[in-house]
């Protein structure tokens, strides 16, 4: 197996625009099958449609929760998740509430984690996504340790959607902090083979990006998720 088919079963080929049309839908879920992606990850409303596509074959369905500010409501993103695994998907990228990170409100942003994995249990993965570029070096710790604490399988770096993604110090200390076990996600601004490779070398165990296809081919792209 050639690393770049490898690397492919790491990959959630990922298209959350909100002006995203159903043309582009079919072309990356047609390109995680071909290409052996381990998900299309899409908003809500797609899951459905990707799980129809997609059924017959080895890639799964990511969505995401309470997507992008982390705002709503715990009882809004368990509801979401619920929806979403009705409809489908196998794996949650939730993001944390972050007002209530930053605030040091540690219990409120650990039941909003656990209201999504509880959902989720035994049906669909969860990711946290902590959303790194907001916070300070000490608040990423606590938040890849709630997320833990939580039973969450994965914490990821960031939506794409609030100014910077993943970078490989915040990788190497999300690893570092969750252990050896709990998968690490890197997300927003993965754009060639050389981004993957430094974040899979630090700790990262999935990649986001809607740049999939040029990441295994080699190529660059200028691809801002």
């Amino acid at each position: 197996m050639s690393m770049n088919t490898e690397l492919a079963t790491m990959i959630d080929h990922t298209q959350l625009k909100p002006d995203t049309q159903a043309e582009k839908i079919n072309q990356i879920c047609k390109e995680a099958e071909e290409y052996g992606f381990a998900s299309v990850c899409v908003n809500p409303t797609w899951v459905t449609h990707c799980y129809e596509m997609l059924k017959d074959t080895e890639v799964r369905v990511c969505t995401v929760i309470g997507f992008p500010l982390g705002a709503t409501t715990s009882e809004t993103k368990a509801y979401e998740t619920t929806q979403a695994i009705q409809n489908g998907a196998t794996e949650v990228d939730m993001v944390i509430n972050i007002g209530s990170m930053k605030d040091g409100r540690y219990e409120e942003v650990e039941h909003d984690i656990s209201a999504v994995v509880e959902a989720a249990k035994d049906k669909a993965l969860v990711k946290v996504i902590i959303e790194t570029s907001l916070l300070t070096k000490e608040e990423k710790v606590k938040a890849c340790e709630l997320a833990k604490k939580a039973d969450a399988d994965f914490v990821k770096t960031s939506t794409g959607f609030s100014g910077g993604g993943a970078t490989v110090e915040d990788i190497r200390l999300m690893r570092l902090t969750v252990g050896p076990e709990m998968g690490v996600k890197a997300s927003g601004g993965v754009r060639n083979l050389e981004d993957a490779n430094a974040m899979i070398d630090a700790g990262a165990t999935r990649i986001g990006a809607s740049a999939g296809v040029d990441i295994v081919k080699g190529n660059e792209s200028d691809s801002d998720y």
